[in-house]
């Protein structure tokens, strides 16, 4: 691990009996003496805090001081509405390739002046260099590296936070605010990983090791590793950069049409405009050849990731492959993501090879465990 980088709660992590693994090249806890089958439930029970100080956090200012001027120029990135977001309010984004492929996904807002972007760890230096690249002729691009990220996520975050930071109880799924704590301004959004309700909060470095204890003093707040975060995503159908998606899967294929506002569709205010627009939009109005799905495998067993899929029992062809996939803690059973033809449908079953043997999995719809999101 002598090339890795360690958040500001490195010290905090193994103090707390963490075990620690690479990650997105950070030493990062994957689980923590609870297990990763008692974090996920406390999560989905309680509260779980989650140190996520290893993703990107960028400001793109604009040289003329109008949202406007910024949201327009990252809509040439992105396949989405970023001029319609009102103030205060976040949305989920993808920078495409010229090949309607995906660079990365992430999360930005409308912080009135300017916009707050969070990109994935593992591609944060490439997409900063992208955004320089093609926005710095209308923005500043501006890199936060002096403060790290959390997220408190699960039914009980909502009371141990607003115990903490007054006003964060009234803020609905996808908003974002900037609200004082002891002395600092956190910047904080209703959102998450997870499935649940819950709250992504930037800190500045100097104080974050101080206010994670004070989340961790809360009632029913428990330290949460990277185990029980990819469970929880994958019961809540989040894809998983670099698996679930990547530089070949569009974003109509990976099923996240709904990440592309009318705007930016055929006939809209806005269409196209952005990288791979052809191949994106030709999938939005004549349908992909495959697509993202979700399974449930029968029985026990979990069906992990490259695991191939095929059409039958025996002498099936081929259709597919699984990109994530796991036990379902809440849900008691195997699940997992694929890429198969777009023709199959809900309820339809498929056979995927396990330790030699061909065994049954129904198509499902995601998520697999219900969202529980404060609308």
């Amino acid at each position: 691990m002598a090339d890795l980088k360690r958040t500001v709660f490195y010290d905090l992590h193994v103090e707390l009996g963490a075990k620690i693994v690479p990650f997105a090249g950070y030493e990062m806890p994957v689980q923590y003496p609870m297990g990763v089958l008692k974090e996920h439930l406390h999560t989905r029970s309680d509260a779980g805090l989650f140190d996520v100080s290893h993703m990107g956090q960028v400001i793109l200012k604009p040289k003329s001081g109008r949202y406007e001027d910024a949201a327009l120029a990252f809509e040439r990135l992105v396949p989405v509405d970023v001029a319609g977001l009102a103030e205060g309010r976040q949305r989920y984004g993808l920078f495409t390739n010229d090949e309607g492929g995906i660079l990365d996904d992430l999360m930005f807002a409308n912080r009135g002046d300017h916009l707050f972007v969070v990109v994935n760890a593992a591609c944060k230096d490439q997409d900063i260099a992208h955004m320089r690249a093609h926005l710095s002729d209308v923005c500043e691009v501006i890199a936060i590296t002096d403060r790290a990220l959390v997220a408190l996520q699960g039914p009980k975050a909502e009371a141990a936070l607003e115990g903490l930071v007054p006003g964060v109880a009234a803020m609905k799924f996808m908003d974002v605010a900037i609200l004082p704590w002891a002395g600092v301004d956190l910047w904080i959004s209703r959102s998450g990983y997870t499935g649940e309700d819950g709250y992504e909060i930037s800190v500045p470095e100097a104080q974050a090791v101080a206010f994670a204890r004070a989340l961790l003093a809360r009632p029913g707040v428990a330290p949460i590793g990277l185990g029980a975060r990819d469970s929880l995503r994958l019961e809540a159908g989040m894809c998983l950069y670099g698996h679930d998606i990547d530089q070949t899967t569009s974003p109509v294929e990976g099923n996240l049409t709904w990440a592309i506002q009318k705007a930016r569709k055929a006939g809209g205010a806005r269409e196209g405009g952005f990288p791979g627009e052809a191949r994106i939009l030709r999938e939005l109005a004549e349908g992909p050849a495959r697509r993202r799905v979700g399974l449930r495998p029968e029985g026990r067993a979990p069906m992990r990731e490259g695991t191939v899929v095929y059409a039958g029992t025996e002498g099936g062809e081929p259709i597919g492959t699984i990109t994530s996939g796991g036990f379902g803690p809440s849900i008691e059973g195997p699940m997992a993501m694929a890429y198969l033809p777009a023709t199959l449908k809900d309820g339809d079953t498929v056979y995927a090879d396990v330790r030699g043997k061909r065994l049954p999995a129904t198509l499902a719809p995601m998520p697999f465990h219900p969202t529980s999101y404060k609308r």
